[in-house]
C-alpha cells in the first residue's frame, strides 16, 4: 500500500522545484516592489544666494541618505511659490508641506513668537547651547509646539534650526558714536526688534532679505540689520554703505526654524520623522561650524577689499537695547499668559546655567587676546597690520 504524501510538502517542493529552475535559466525571484519615496516641498524665506538656503539642501542631502531615499526634501527660495512672509501659512495650509524660515517673522500674530528664536539679548544671558538646552531638555520644545498648535492654531509641526547668531547690529550710511547719532534714522529692521529700536528713537521699516539692497540703492532706508558677516557679503550691503558695526544685542543668539504641516508630518512613517529630527539637528551643527569660518573670510573681505568701517556697536546702544527690551517683554508678560510662562521658563532654565557659566568658562577673549591681541581698541581685529616701506637706501 502506498503512503500518500502530506499536501503541505507537495507545495513545498513544486516552489523549491520552481525556484530551481529559474535560476538555473538565469532568471532571478521578482524582489518586492521597492516602497515610492515620498518628497517634502519646503519655501525657505531668503534668495537661494544665501548661505542660510544651503542649510536647507544640507538638510535635504541628510534627509535623502538618512531614509535610504524614502524621504527627500526639494528646497525652494523664497518667491519660488510664495513669498518670504508667507510661508507660514502656506504650510498651515498645505500649499507646501514645509517651510525654512523664523519665528521672530510671526509676531504680528503673537508676540510670544520671538521668544523661540533665542531672543533679544539671548534670553537672559544664554548662548546657542543654553538655548539649545532649555530647548530640548528644559521643557522648551513642548511650549514651542503648543504655540503654533493651541495659540495661534496653526496646523505645523516646528523645529529649531539653522542657528544664525550672533548678529551684527548693522549697516549705516554714517558713523554712529552714541545712541544720539542712532535716533532718527530710517533702518530696515523686523519682528520685535523693530517695536524696540523704535522705542529706541529709530524710524524702523519691515522688508525681507532681498529688498533691503534695492531699498538702500534708491535711498529708502538709511540703515539695515540683515544678519552680518556671509549673508551680508553676498547680498552686497558694501557697496552701498561703508559703515558696518557689530555686535548687536538683538540677535545675539538666533535659531530659525524648519515647520512641516502637521498633517504631512503624521503621514510620515516613525522611521521618516525621526530622519527629519537627526537630519535637523547634523545639519545645525555641520553647517554652523562651517558658516563661522564664512563669516571670519567676510570680515577680512570687508576690510580688505572694500575697504568697510568694520566697527565695535558703542555699549550705550546695546545697553539701551537690553532695558528697552526689558521693559518690553514685561509688560507683555502682564497682558499674555503664554507669552508670561515662556518667558518664565527660559527665565528659571537661564537662572541655573548662566551664572555656572559664566564662573566655569573662561572669557572668549582671555585666550583670543593672548594669541591675537586687538591691534587698535574698537575695530576689527582682522585687520591687517601694514608695516610702513622700508626708505629707500641713501646713495653714498
Amino acid at each position: 500500500m502506498k503512503k500518500s504524501v502530506p499536501l503541505p510538502a507537495v507545495i513545498a517542493l513544486v516552489v523549491l522545484t520552481a525556484v530551481i529552475m529559474m535560476v538555473a535559466g538565469g532568471h532571478n525571484p521578482p524582489a518586492a516592489t521597492a516602497q515610492a519615496s515620498k518628497t517634502l516641498r519646503i519655501a525657505a524665506s531668503w534668495p537661494a544666494s544665501l548661505t542660510i538656503f544651503d542649510h536647507l539642501k544640507l538638510f535635504a542631502e541628510r534627509v535623502d541618505k538618512l531614509s535610504q531615499g524614502s524621504l527627500k526634501v526639494e528646497p525652494l527660495a523664497a518667491g519660488q511659490v510664495v513669498p518670504a512672509f508667507e510661508v507660514l501659512d502656506a504650510t498651515s495650509k498645505k500649499v507646501v508641506d514645509g517651510a525654512h524660515t523664523v519665528a521672530y517673522y510671526w509676531v504680528g500674530k503673537n508676540k510670544t513668537a520671538v521668544l523661540f528664536t533665542g531672543g533679544p539679548g539671548g534670553n537672559f544671558g544664554m548662548d546657542l547651547i543654553d538655548y539649545l538646552g532649555w530647548m530640548y531638555e528644559g521643557g522648551g520644545i513642548e511650549l514651542y509646539q503648543q504655540f503654533y498648535k493651541d495659540i495661534v492654531k496653526l496646523n505645523v509641526v516646528p523645529f529649531p534650526a539653522h542657528p544664525t547668531g550672533p548678529q551684527a547690529l548693522g549697516w549705516f550710511k554714517r558713523p554712529i558714536k552714541n545712541l544720539a547719532d542712532f535716533k532718527g534714522m530710517k533702518c530696515r529692521q523686523t519682528g520685535l526688534n523693530a517695536e524696540i529700536y523704535t522705542a529706541m528713537g529709530m524710524r524702523t521699516v519691515n522688508m525681507p532679505g532681498g529688498e533691503i539692497l534695492p531699498a538702500a540703492e534708491r535711498g529708502v532706508i538709511d540703515c539695515a540689520e540683515w544678519v552680518g558677516g556671509i549673508e551680508d557679503l553676498r547680498l552686497g550691503f558694501h557697496n552701498v554703505w561703508k559703515y558696518h558695526y557689530t555686535p548687536g544685542m538683538h540677535e545675539p543668539v538666533t535659531v530659525g526654524e524648519i515647520l512641516i504641516n502637521g498633517d504631512v508630518w503624521n503621514g510620515l512613517t516613525p522611521h521618516q520623522q525621526e530622519v527629519v529630527k537627526s537630519a535637523t539637528m547634523e545639519a545645525n551643527i555641520r553647517w554652523y561650524a562651517k558658516w563661522q569660518r564664512q563669516n571670519a573670510d567676510a570680515l577680512k573681505d570687508f576690510i580688505e577689499k572694500h575697504k568697510v568701517n568694520v566697527l565695535r556697536t558703542p555699549d550705550e546702544i546695546n545697553i539701551e537695547f537690553l532695558k528697552t527690551w526689558d521693559k518690553i517683554a514685561n509688560a507683555e508678560a502682564e497682558k499674555d499668559p503664554f507669552f508670561k510662562k515662556v518667558l518664565e521658563s527660559q527665565r528659571a532654565y537661564a537662572s541655573v546655567v548662566v551664572p555656572a557659566k559664566r564662573f566655569m568658562f573662561p572669557p572668549y577673549a582671555f585666550a583670543a587676546n593672548h594669541y591675537w591681541p586687538e591691534k587698535k581698541p574698537g575695530t576689527a581685529p582682522t585687520a591687517p597690520a601694514r608695516k610702513p616701506a622700508p626708505a629707500p637706501a641713501k646713495k653714498p
